[in-house]
C-alpha cells in the first residue's frame, strides 16, 4: 500500500507552503515524506519534488500554442487533462516502491475540485496505482473570518469533498498571522452555531441577503445539524500543531497500520551473575 495526501484549495491558500513544512516535520521526526509538483504554473518552492509536472508540460506551452491560444485559467486546465491522457509518464515517475508517503501539490484553479472531473479522473488513477489517498483542502483564515464568508467557504469545501470522493481534512490555513483578538473571534467558526453566522449576514442589511435570507438559512442549519464540515487550525510555526494534523491525516489514510511493530532484542541477564 502507499499513502498520499492531496493537497488543493484556492490560488494563495498555502498550499506548497504547506508540503515545504510537511517535508520539514518529516525530517524532524525522521520520517520521509516526497512532494509531487502538480502545478504546471507553479514558480518557485521550497522543496525537491520527486516529480514536477512543468517536466511534462508547462502552462506557457498551452497559452503560446497558435492552435490553442489558452488564456492562465484554461491553460491550467489543459495542463491537467493533458497529464491524464499522458498518465503512464506519471506512472513511471513515480516508481512502484511500497510505503511511499507522498504529497501531490496541485494548482490553484477551484473548478478542477468543484465540479469538473479531471481531478477525479487522477484520483481514480492514483486508486488504482495501489495509492490510499486523502484530500487536504486548505483555506486562508483570513477570509473566512465572518459569517458570510464562512458560509461561502464551507459550500466550496462541500463541494469538493461531493465531487472527488474521498476522505477529507479542511485546514485553515495562516493561522500564524492572525492578531490574538481575531483568533479569538475565529473560535466561533471552528464550532459553527448557524443563528450567530446568520446574525452576521443580517446585520450588513443589503438586498441580497434579504431576498435570499431563508436560503442562507436553511445552508446554515444544514452545515450545522449534520455536521458536514469542520474546520481544523494549521499553524505551520507550531511544531505540536503540525503533528496533531499529520497523525490526523496517518489515521484517516490508515497508514503504519500494517506495518510490523519494531521490537529491540535485549540481553537475558543470568540469575546467578546477579548481585
Amino acid at each position: 500500500m502507499r499513502y498520499a495526501q492531496l493537497v488543493i484549495g484556492p490560488a494563495g491558500s498555502g498550499k506548497s507552503t504547506y508540503c515545504s513544512a510537511m517535508v520539514q516535520h518529516g525530517i524532524d521526526v525522521k520520517r520521509h515524506i516526497d512532494v509531487v509538483n502538480l502545478d504546471p504554473a507553479a514558480e518557485h518552492f521550497n522543496y525537491e519534488p520527486l516529480v514536477d509536472i512543468r517536466n511534462l508540460i508547462h502552462v506557457q506551452d498551452a497559452m503560446e500554442d497558435d492552435e490553442l491560444q489558452f488564456g492562465p485559467n484554461g491553460g491550467l486546465v489543459f495542463c491537467i487533462e493533458y497529464l491524464i491522457e499522458n498518465s503512464d509518464w506519471l506512472h513511471e515517475q513515480l516508481g512502484d516502491q511500497e510505503d511511499d508517503y507522498i504529497l501531490f501539490d496541485c494548482p490553484g484553479q477551484i473548478e478542477l475540485y468543484t465540479h469538473l472531473t479531471a481531478v477525479r479522473k487522477l484520483v481514480t488513477l492514483l486508486q488504482s496505482w495501489n495509492f490510499n489517498l486523502c484530500c487536504v483542502y486548505l483555506v486562508d483564515v483570513q477570509f473566512m473570518t465572518d459569517g458570510a464568508k464562512f458560509l461561502s467557504g464551507t459550500m466550496s469545501a462541500l463541494s469538493v469533498m461531493v465531487n472527488l470522493e474521498l476522505p477529507h481534512m479542511n485546514l485553515l490555513s495562516k493561522m500564524d498571522l492572525l492578531s490574538k483578538s481575531t483568533k479569538k473571534q475565529l473560535e466561533r467558526f471552528l464550532e459553527p452555531d448557524a443563528h450567530s453566522l446568520l446574525g452576521d449576514i443580517e446585520l450588513s442589511n443589503s438586498r441580497f441577503n434579504e431576498k435570499y435570507r431563508k436560503l442562507t438559512e436553511a445552508i446554515g442549519h444544514l452545515v450545522e445539524d449534520y455536521s458536514l464540515v469542520r474546520f481544523t487550525p494549521l499553524n505551520l510555526k507550531d511544531e505540536e500543531n503540525m503533528a496533531d494534523v499529520l497523525l490526523t491525516i496517518d489515521n484517516i489514510l490508515q497508514y503504519g497500520e500494517d506495518q510490523d511493530v519494531k521490537v529491540k532484542d535485549y540481553e537475558t541477564i543470568d540469575e546467578n551473575e546477579e548481585g
